[in-house]
């Protein structure tokens, strides 16, 4: 039995802002999705979120072997391997986006959230920092699968108080964690097992910024069986709500999974880096911003024309060899 995986994924601009700066990564070839919401004038937010998903691209693609074998990017901890590529991932994309941040005046301040899944058998590693969110959506509730980085959510943690009493003390939308407003991150992480038909969704606070679990829980219940029509459905609870921020949501089902001895490891924290893994996050940085070996400039235009000319030699040589012998036929006469 291999892990087969169904996913959709939307994003949406809503009805107030000129840009979207979600982006939405789904790579069925890996079994990796994430939803990144930037943040940052003249579209620098765009940007952000933008390199945070070409990152995970990469890092999931041709550079996977040496990011893996690199001692120097070490996590400190023994987890599935596609959970520990993740993590190496996200701290890429937060080192590479305070680097270029840092370089280029009109994108000072950019950041993004992120929320990531990344599956191997039966086990989801999830990645987490910002106020993204991740959820498995059951037959009877939707079970939040991260918890915000935002002064709301440590507010409410620290007060025992409901989520609009702590939305009254401060803003809903300030967060307290992003990729690269800093040369250095915490990422959450958390390990769970899954099973054929389990469904789950991740999402921008676009959606879960506007309506409580229970709203998001009772339209998906509605579509449980259709992905599409889930994330179609959520998208227009959140443009029904004012649509006031761009909007992203990505659901995913689990089709058939191996079973692993892995075991599951609730919510962690991996800390910011040390010298070590930031010194051999920045040799990474310059490979990173190389283009793919299969997307080098003019190698596939060049093998498209090799192959072009070789069939108009072939045809044109079927031409001579065709008015050859009509030349040669008995006319009949």
């Amino acid at each position: 039995m291999s892990l087969k995986i169904n996913a959709f994924g939307r994003s949406d601009v809503g009805l107030v802002r000129a840009g979207n700066e979600d982006c939405l990564h789904i790579d069925d070839a890996h079994h990796v999705y994430a939803v990144c919401d930037g943040m940052g004038g003249h579209q620098a937010g765009e940007v952000a979120s933008m390199t945070a998903s070409d990152i995970i691209r990469k890092s999931f693609g041709h550079l996977a072997q040496g990011l893996m074998n690199d001692s120097g990017l070490s996590i400190g901890r023994t987890l599935p391997p596609a959970g520990e590529l993740l993590l190496k991932s996200v701290r890429l994309a937060n080192r590479a986006i305070f680097t270029r941040a840092a370089g280029e005046q009109s994108l000072s301040g950019m950041g993004t959230t992120i929320v990531a899944a990344a599956l191997e058998a039966d086990i989801m590693s999830i990645a987490h920092v910002g106020d993204s969110r991740a959820y498995r959506l059951t037959e009877r509730q939707l079970v939040p699968l991260t918890r915000d980085h935002s002064w709301v959510a440590e507010i409410q943690a620290s007060h025992n108080l409901s989520e609009e009493e702590a939305t009254s003390f401060v803003g809903r939308n300030v967060i307290t964690r992003a990729l690269g407003v800093r040369e250095v991150v915490d990422v959450d992480c958390r390990i769970i097992k899954v099973r054929p038909g389990d469904q789950f969704i991740l999402c921008s606070d676009g959606l879960c910024g506007f309506a409580d679990d229970d709203e998001i829980f009772d339209v998906a219940r509605q579509y449980r069986g259709d992905l599409s029509k889930i994330v179609d459905a959520l998208i227009q609870l959140a443009n029904d709500r004012g649509g006031s921020d761009n909007v992203t949501v990505a659901a995913f089902e689990i089709i058939s999974a191996p079973e692993s001895p892995l075991p599951e490891l609730d919510t962690f924290t991996l800390e910011q880096e040390n010298p070590e893994v930031l010194a051999a996050e920045d040799r990474w940085l310059t490979r990173l911003a190389e283009p793919d070996p299969k997307e080098t400039p003019g190698a596939p235009a060049t093998k498209k024309s090799t192959n072009k000319l070789i069939l108009s030699v072939i045809f044109a040589l079927f031409l001579v060899v065709a008015v050859l012998i009509l030349w040669f036929l008995p006319s009949g006469k």
